[in-house]
C-alpha cells in the first residue's frame, strides 16, 4: 500500500469511466466490521423510515449552492433514525440487553474483550489501530470498521460473509483470535451463571421457551446497533440547508459528484451497498483475497465492500488492512488505483473537506455504558490461556 507516484498522463484513455470509480474502496478504512440503564433509550423501529423529503433550499442559503443542494438531495438520502430488521423487530428491553451485552468483557475467554474494544462508542467506533489486539494480544488481518450506520450496509465485514448486524454479532465471540469463548454452549453457560441476565433476556424474548440463548443474544446486539445512526451536518445540507456547508466544503461536493464517486458511495451510509475491486484501474498491492474467499469465485479476488463515508475524518487508519494513516493519503492513492488519475493537493484538500462535512453526532446518552449484572457463583473465572 504505496502512494501513487505515477502521473495523471498515465491514464489517458481511461476517460469518465476511470472517474467513475474515485474512492471506490476509498476508507478501505477501518470500516467493516470485524467483529461489535439508567441512560435514556431508542427503541428500534419494526418499519421502515419515511423517505426522505425533497429538499428545499431555505430563502437565506446562498442562491449559487441552491443547484448543488438540489443535485445532492437527488443522489443521496438522509440518515433514518434506525435500520430495522422486520426478523428482529426491536424493543426498549432488547435494546437494553443489547447494549449490555455490547459491554460486557465476559462473552471472551479472558473476560477481558467486549464488542466495545475494537468498536469503541465514544471513538465512532473504532479504536484507531490497523488491526485489533484480541485474545492474548493476537490480531487478525484486517481493520476493524466503524459499527455505527453498519446496520445499513448490504452485508456485513469486509467480504461480506454475514448478511446483517445479527449474523456477524456471532462471529467474534467464538473466534480465536479474537474474543476466543470456546463454543456457543460455553457463552450461553456464562450468562445463565450472570442472575441479572435471567429476568433480561426473559423481557427481551417474552415469546422464548429458552430465552438465554446464543441467538438471542446476537438479537439483542443486533437490536442495540441497528439504533446507531449518527445524522450531521450534510443531512441538514440534504434537508435544503445550503449553509450548512461551508465554501470549501460544498467544492469538494462538487468534485465528489463530478468524479462519479457517489456511483458507488450510494444510499444513505454514503457507502456499504456494492463490493468492488481494489485496484480497479491500477492493480493495487495487497496478499487479502476479500470477497473471493466467501464466493470461492477468482473473479472476486481483492474485491471488498465499499465503505461507507459516514464519519470517515473519524475512523482512520484506512483501508481494509488500516495501512494508510491519513485521509489525504487514502484520497491520493484512491485516485490513482481505482480511476486511473492523479489529484492535486487543491483537490485532495477540497474532497477531504467534504468528507469532514460527513461527521455526525452519537446519542451519547444510547451509547453510554450501562450498569451490568454481577456475576454469580458459578460463573466460569477468565481464562487466559
Amino acid at each position: 500500500m504505496t502512494e501513487a507516484r505515477m502521473h495523471a498522463e498515465d491514464a489517458k484513455g481511461y476517460g469518465t469511466r476511470s472517474w467513475t470509480a474515485l474512492l471506490i474502496t476509498l476508507f478501505t478504512t477501518g470500516f467493516l466490521l470485524s467483529c461489535d440503564g439508567g441512560a435514556p433509550e431508542k427503541d428500534m423501529a419494526t418499519t421502515a423510515p419515511d423517505a426522505p423529503e425533497e429538499a428545499t433550499a431555505p430563502a437565506s442559503a446562498e442562491p449559487a449552492a441552491i443547484p448543488l443542494v438540489e443535485q445532492a438531495a437527488g443522489l443521496f438520502e438522509t440518515l433514518p433514525s434506525s435500520a430495522p430488521n422486520p426478523d428482529n423487530p426491536g424493543s426498549r428491553a432488547k435494546v437494553d440487553l443489547g447494549r449490555m451485552l455490547y459491554y460486557d468483557t465476559r462473552l471472551s475467554k479472558n473476560h477481558d474483550i467486549s464488542c466495545n474494544s475494537c468498536h469503541q462508542l465514544d471513538a465512532y467506533g473504532v479504536d484507531g489501530e490497523p488491526t485489533s489486539p484480541g485474545h492474548r494480544g493476537q490480531r487478525g488481518g484486517r481493520n476493524s470498521p466503524t459499527v455505527y450506520n453498519a446496520a445499513l450496509h448490504v452485508a456485513q465485514f469486509w467480504d461480506g460473509r454475514e448478511p446483517d448486524v445479527e449474523a456477524q454479532a456471532k462471529g467474534p465471540v467464538l473466534n480465536p483470535i479474537e474474543m476466543a469463548a470456546p463454543s456457543e454452549e460455553h457463552v450461553v453457560a456464562v450468562l445463565q451463571s450472570i442472575p441479572g441476565y435471567e429476568p433480561a433476556f426473559a423481557a427481551a424474548f417474552p415469546e422464548s421457551e429458552d430465552p438465554i440463548s446464543y441467538d438471542n443474544m446476537a438479537r439483542a446486539i443486533g437490536a442495540f446497533e441497528r439504533n446507531l445512526m449518527t445524522p450531521g451536518r450534510f443531512d441538514q445540507f440534504l434537508d435544503g440547508d445550503a449553509t450548512a456547508l461551508d465554501e470549501q466544503e460544498r467544492r469538494g461536493l462538487a468534485t465528489f459528484l463530478s468524479v462519479g464517486c457517489n456511483t458507488c458511495h450510494t444510499g444513505p451510509a454514503i457507502g456499504g451497498q456494492l463490493y468492488r475491486k481494489l485496484g480497479f484501474i491500477f492493480p493495487y498491492e495487497t496478499e487479502d483475497p476479500g470477497r473471493e474467499e466467501v464466493t470461492g469465485l477468482a473473479s472476486d479476488r481483492h474485491h471488498f465492500k465499499v465503505p461507507s463515508l459516514r464519519n470517515v475524518a473519524k475512523t482512520g487508519p484506512y483501508f481494509h488492512d488500516g495501512s494508510i494513516a491519513t485521509l489525504e493519503e487514502a484520497v491520493r492513492i484512491m485516485a490513482y488505483h481505482q480511476a486511473g488519475q492523479k489529484l492535486d493537493d487543491d483537490q485532495i484538500a477540497e474532497v477531504v473537506a467534504f468528507l469532514g462535512s460527513l461527521t455526525g453526532e452519537v446519542d451519547v446518552a444510547y451509547v453510554a455504558p450501562p450498569e451490568l449484572p454481577a456475576s454469580g457463583p458459578t460463573t466460569p473465572a477468565p481464562d487466559p490461556n
